[in-house]
């Protein structure tokens, strides 16, 4: 049979389950476009800018069944949608990107958007493809879709030459897909008999989990509670564990952690760690030191000894290893209660880490803590959190508990800017049911605001809170003391409400701690009427997170005497001079 590039892609992608694809369409996908738009399980959604299109279509791995998927013009597209495929590259989120190519039925050279592509974003894919024939198409489709998903998760990359797109090709047939992967069940038993012998002997077991963990909660719930072990979470794992489970502690457990975290790990003598790679992040720049009794599980086994050595290292998928060990851990005699009071005394920290923001004087500006506490109050655990990269993200990670896995996500390793926007898009197309917030700096916000033009023209009901303060927080507060002054940190003057007018969304105001509940329920109110909704929150920065206390403490001790003295002496020669 006889069949255009363009038709094969559309078949493909409804046989893997594609229900959207994001991208701008130009003229080396024209032709598939106009097949996505014939498709009845497929909506091609239109962006204003292909990062934007990215953090959608990472958004759309990171929180339904269905792969993100991209369809680009070549390198002007693929270039600007770097930024989002790394972002998945370095998170571990699968993404399915699809290209045109260039004519390859012509001698000439030199032809628009000609670029080598593979090698481009080779170091940004897990593997990337350019078909040759209309024969190819399907099966490598397939493939990638297998890649990207196989293992530890990531994205992938497929160019289509457009004349392929375009044009007629003989096909033997059109095979069904039919999956042909399934996470690696060879876990070695001898590993989890070492494992669940150190987690046993532990007189102060924790545990640490990352977004891997995620689908493994029932199982780290069972063996927290058999140990009676504290639990603490990563920045992108902030939903792998409930924050009201009382053996929850927090996001890390260093001098950058909350002090629910930071104390019930302060003398762990054995960790269970899952689906994490100990990263700069999960880490607070590296000033933690697990203990010498570390058992590592996760699906990637180059993370294994990379920053820390582990005891024991188990290579696999983290809900059936964590499954392996609780079915040895629970036939083990009951642990002798070594940590009587350790929920108490984890509540206790929690109350007094609230009860010290709430005493903090924001003055005029809103503080973060009653900011949070209303937006939690708002909200279903079903509900999902969208979080930006900045001072902002920190905050939430301290203040808002999250009660569901995925239900908070964020860009972690790749730390992305500008992601929220776009990627709260993604989240309310794949889960319209759902409330969706996305928290956002001012700064990240000017990046890709214009993408609630999107929002506005799916009519999605979304609330974009922005953190407004006319700053680079995050940075800004990390060059008061060792530069004593802010360069290229002070934005220029942001219209909040002129961004809502041009882009076709609601405004409101939150400028005060005793509006917030008012604000926010008018603003729900606004978004279920299928609209977007802009909040400009005036927020108060001036009190630091731990997280960000924590890594100062932890970078300062590493410079030599001579840049400390250096560092110190210039910062109060500009205080004195002004």
């Amino acid at each position: 049979m006889k069949k255009t590039g363009a038709w094969l892609a559309r078949y493909a992608l409804e046989q893997l389950g594609v229900r959207y694809t994001f991208g701008i369409p130009g003229v080396h996908n024209t032709e598939l476009y106009d097949e996505l738009n014939s498709s009845e399980t497929i909506q091609p959604v239109l962006v204003t800018h292909e990062a934007g299109a990215a953090f959608m279509a990472d958004a759309i791995s990171r929180t339904s069944d269905s792969i993100g998927t991209l369809v680009i013009v070549p390198a002007a597209g693929a270039a600007y949608a770097s930024a989002g495929i790394g972002e998945a590259y370095l998170d571990g989120i699968p993404m399915l990107v699809i290209s045109g190519g260039i004519r390859t039925d012509v001698p000439y050279t030199y032809q628009l958007h000609e670029m080598d592509q593979q090698n481009f974003l080779a170091e940004i894919t897990k593997q990337t493809w350019k078909v040759d024939s209309h024969a190819e198409i399907i099966p490598t489709l397939y493939e990638a879709f297998r890649v990207a998903n196989e293992g530890e998760p990531g994205p992938v990359f497929v160019e289509i030459p457009v004349n392929l797109q375009l044009f007629s090709g003989e096909v033997e047939h059109l095979p069904v897909y039919q999956p042909d992967y399934s996470p690696s069940q060879l876990v070695e038993s001898a590993a989890i008999e070492k494992a669940v012998n150190l987690l046993s002997r532990a007189k102060r077991p924790g545990i640490f989990v990352g977004w891997g963990a995620r689908n493994g909660l029932s199982w780290v719930r069972e063996i927290a509670e058999f140990l009676n072990a504290p639990v603490c979470t990563t920045l992108q794992g902030l939903s792998a564990f409930p924050a009201n489970h009382p053996l929850h502690t927090g996001m890390g457990f260093g001098n950058y952690a909350v002090p629910a975290a930071a104390n019930a790990f302060k003398d762990c003598d054995c960790m269970l760690a899952v689906g994490t790679r100990f990263g700069e992040i999960a880490t607070g720049s590296f000033g933690v030191k697990p203990p010498q009794n570390l058992i590592h599980i996760d699906i990637n086994p180059m993370v294994f000894d990379a920053n820390f050595p582990a005891q024991v290292a188990i290579e696999g998928d983290a809900a059936y290893v964590l499954e392996k060990v609780w079915d040895v851990l629970q036939r083990q005699p009951e642990p002798v209660n070594l940590r009587s009071g350790i929920r108490e005394q984890i509540q206790k920290d929690k109350h007094e880490y609230a009860a010290a923001w709430l005493q903090h004087d924001s003055q005029d500006r809103v503080n973060p803590f009653h900011f949070f506490r209303g937006l939690r109050n708002t909200l279903e655990d079903e509900d999902v959190l969208v979080v930006d990269d900045g001072n902002h993200t920190f905050l939430a990670a301290e203040l808002m508990p999250i009660h569901r896995p995925g239900c908070f996500i964020s860009p972690t390793d790749f730390n992305c800017m500008g992601y929220a926007v776009p990627a709260a898009i993604g989240v309310k197309l794949a889960n319209p049911d759902k409330h969706v917030a996305a928290v956002v700096g001012d700064g990240a916000f000017t990046m890709t605001c214009m993408e609630i033009l999107t929002a506005a023209s799916q009519n999605l009901g979304i609330v974009f809170f922005v953190f407004h303060d006319g700053e680079l927080s995050q940075i800004s507060q990390a060059q008061e003391i060792p530069y004593n002054r802010k360069t290229c940190t002070v934005l220029g003057n942001l219209d909040v409400a002129g961004v809502a007018k041009a882009t076709g969304a609601r405004f409101l105001a939150l400028e005060r701690n005793v509006d917030v509940d008012q604000v926010m329920s008018k603003a729900w109110s606004l978004a279920d009427d299928n609209v977007p909704v802009i909040v400009d929150v005036k927020i108060d920065y001036s009190k630091r997170t731990r997280f960000t206390e924590g890594i100062v403490v932890t970078n300062l001790k590493r410079f030599n005497l001579g840049t400390k003295a250096r560092f110190i002496g210039r910062a109060l020669v500009r205080k004195v001079t002004g």
